[in-house]
């Protein structure tokens, strides 16, 4: 009897699949992805942002076929690695890994775990890849490799008499450090002098800024996620002492520096749902070519910043078509 109870069960249940789709509850389970940032600035925002819009345009329909766990670490490395162990139990299907600092934390969890890294200068120095063509393993990425020569070289087209260059960062960012050699390769090779300045937060950044200031005729930050959380204080000083402030990224001209050379965020964060989609759909992740923007770049400047230390653009730059002014 208690088997023909379950059969007639049976029998009611996958009736009603048919008919409503009721007991397809394993077929019907929303894909979980886990999106982790170290600190929350405007770059990593974009990213973030752009990425979920792009995974809508994919058909990706929160709360319906996926769900998002999104976390941030404010700032801490210690924290990130709590987040991926919260991802693996969770049993996420992908890990979104923003800045170089997450997709470190990420890979621990690779093997289990498809990770996607977005805004990693330099994935293999970071130890993330065994290559950009051929990442290996089970990850991939977009890097947002700064362009050192492109902005330095902005910055002498600006002011042809720069001698020295203020060279602000976190040292215990590896992106910032893989940077910081790329200056010094291009100042030493075009008689520019770079004086380092560090801090691990911002009040020692600020201090290290207020000392570089008074002392070169520029200052520049690579896309350095700890600069970049507090460019508006670190702008002003620049402001105070009347020189110009290059920066590694759109975003942190739009947070207050004078002029970058780059990429769009919003492009970096489309195009890593791209790989998200292309793994979800049955691609390894490593398999997937990194992606490295490096190709049809902006000049990004900051107008206000322009106009209140009275900064005349060379014609070259004021006409180049790829000139986007920030404020204007």
């Amino acid at each position: 009897m208690k088997k023909k109870s379950l059969n007639v069960l049976s029998a009611l249940c996958l009736s009603a699949t048919v008919l409503a789709g009721c007991s397809s509850n394993e077929e019907t389970k929303p894909l979980k992805i886990g999106v982790a940032q170290i600190v929350s600035h405007t770059s990593l925002n974009t990213i973030r942002d752009s990425f979920v819009s792009q995974m809508e345009e994919l058909g990706y329909k929160d709360g319906e076929t996926v769900e998002y766990d999104f976390a941030d670490a404010a700032g801490q490395p210690s924290n990130l690695n709590a987040i991926m162990s919260q991802f693996a139990d969770e049993e996420s299907d992908a890990i979104v890994a923003i800045a170089t600092p997450t997709a470190q934390a990420a890979a621990n969890y690779a093997e289990e775990i498809p990770v996607v890294f977005s805004a990693v200068s330099d994935p293999v120095g970071a130890g993330l890849v065994q290559s950009l063509d051929k990442p290996g393993g089970n990850i991939t990425g977009t890097s947002d490799e700064v362009q050192i020569d492109q902005i330095i070289a902005l910055a002498k087209q600006v002011n042809p008499d720069l001698k020295t260059l203020g060279f602000l960062y976190n040292a215990g960012e590896a992106n910032s450090v893989s940077n910081l050699k790329k200056a010094k390769e291009y100042c030493s090779a075009n008689g520019i002098e770079l004086i380092e300045g560090t801090g691990k937060d911002m009040t020692e950044l600020q201090s290290s800024a207020s000392v570089l200031a008074e002392k070169v005729d520029a200052m520049f930050s690579p896309n350095d996620n700890t600069v970049a959380s507090g460019m508006a204080a670190l702008s002003k000083i620049a402001l105070d002492a009347k020189i110009p402030y290059y920066v590694g990224a759109d975003s942190m001209v739009q947070d207050g520096g004078f002029a970058t050379v780059g990429i769009n965020y919003e492009e970096l964060g489309r195009e890593t749902a791209n790989m998200v989609d292309e793994i979800l759909k049955g691609e390894k992740a490593g398999d997937i070519p990194v992606k490295v923007f490096k190709d049809g770049l902006n000049i990004y400047v900051n107008k206000a910043y322009m106009d209140q230390l009275n900064i005349t653009l060379p014609d070259e730059i004021k006409d180049d078509d790829n000139l986007i002014m920030i404020g204007e």
